[in-house]
């Protein structure tokens, strides 16, 4: 058993966080959901933009898009949508093998509109149609408007990837308004135990912030402290009507930034049952080369609660972080958003 596969043998999925046309036409993601049992697929506007503009494949469709009448984004999506249709398919075999807990493709709403409510609501309902599969997932930002929306498109039967949080108080927000939305569509009527969703907590980012300010013995585990205490709470949730599934805890950003860490210590550490840990290539290479498969996220429960209250002692408020780190999250990708269409316009 692969190093990977035995993190799946634990409970938890493992994702790809990227996503593009030489992956699957090379037959390289294919062969880690075999041989790997990597779980699903995450994608942003920084990973297409990446892809195309240095994935071979992609360079003669673009200069064919460029010829059409549409617009840049129309265009991107023109271009990445087949992309995610066929990760869609190859993982469908595992979506209805799991019930729909697995084989989930995330594909992200525009983070231009990540103050407006309504017009997220529009855009997934749009993708969501567009893309045509039942392991899509539609991607929103958890800022205020972004969270209304996913109480709305959970209503709506959509499934969704809820990304950005980086707080106990955002992460709060986003699990109740999933459960509203389940609330709302299982009155309505109407069947809820298909709805796949999950919570994206970042988790590196924080300590990247964190730790120029912190005493050398509190470096490096803020983040895995604030996961972990959201671990246990999130195993003590009610049950959610119509055998809906639960809104499962998604780690992402678990690359090492720091080059004095050990280069899969956001993965080693942060191992559960029932959550998903999305990690992108080099990430997946290190742990499938060197990491330690063990069920870690229930570990050193005093531990983390030291942890965490040395750090308000300091004075630090996890929820005042958590909204300086969405902003610059949603700068980045409005950036990276913004050049990925130059790339087609």
């Amino acid at each position: 058993m692969s190093r990977i596969a035995a993190v799946s043998a634990l409970g938890q999925q493992i994702w790809l966080d990227n996503l593009s046309r030489q992956l699957i036409e090379s037959s390289e993601l294919a062969r880690w959901i075999s041989e790997d049992a990597v779980a699903g697929v995450t994608s942003n506007p920084a990973i297409f933009y990446n892809a195309i503009r240095t994935d071979p494949a992609y360079q003669t469709a673009v200069a064919t898009l460029k010829g059409s009448a549409q617009d840049a984004e129309r265009r991107f999506e023109n271009l990445v949508l087949p992309d995610v249709q066929k990760a869609c398919d190859l993982f469908l075999p595992l979506y209805e093998a799991s019930s729909g807990r697995a084989g989930l493709v995330s594909f992200e709403v525009s983070p231009a509109l990540a103050g407006e409510q309504r017009a997220t609501v529009q855009a997934a309902q749009r993708l969501w149609s567009e893309i045509a599969r039942p392991n899509a997932m539609i991607k929103i930002p958890a800022t205020a408007a972004g969270i209304a929306a996913v109480r709305e498109c959970i209503a709506d039967g959509i499934n969704v990837n809820v990304t950005l949080i980086f707080s106990p108080a955002q992460l709060a927000a986003v699990q109740t308004a999933y459960r509203e939305g389940i609330e709302r569509r299982w009155q309505a009527g109407q069947s809820v135990d298909r709805i796949a969703s999950v919570a994206s907590v970042f988790i590196s980012r924080l300590d990247s912030l964190l730790d120029p300010e912190l005493p050398r013995e509190l470096q490096g585990r803020t983040a895995i402290a604030m996961a972990r205490r959201a671990y246990a709470e999130w195993l003590q949730q009610p049950a959610l009507p119509g055998g809906a599934q639960a809104q499962m805890l998604l780690w992402a950003s678990t690359s090492a930034k720091n080059p004095a860490y050990r280069d899969v210590l956001y993965v080693e550490q942060l191992i559960g049952q029932g959550t998903v840990n999305t990690v992108p290539d080099a990430t997946l290479a290190a742990f499938r080369h060197h990491g330690e498969a063990a069920p870690t996220l229930n570990a050193d429960a005093a531990g983390t609660e030291h942890q965490l209250a040395a750090i308000a002692a300091l004075g630090i408020d996890l929820d005042t972080v958590g909204e300086v780190l969405q902003r610059t999250g949603l700068q980045q990708f409005s950036e990276a958003f913004a050049k990925l269409l130059d790339l087609v316009r």
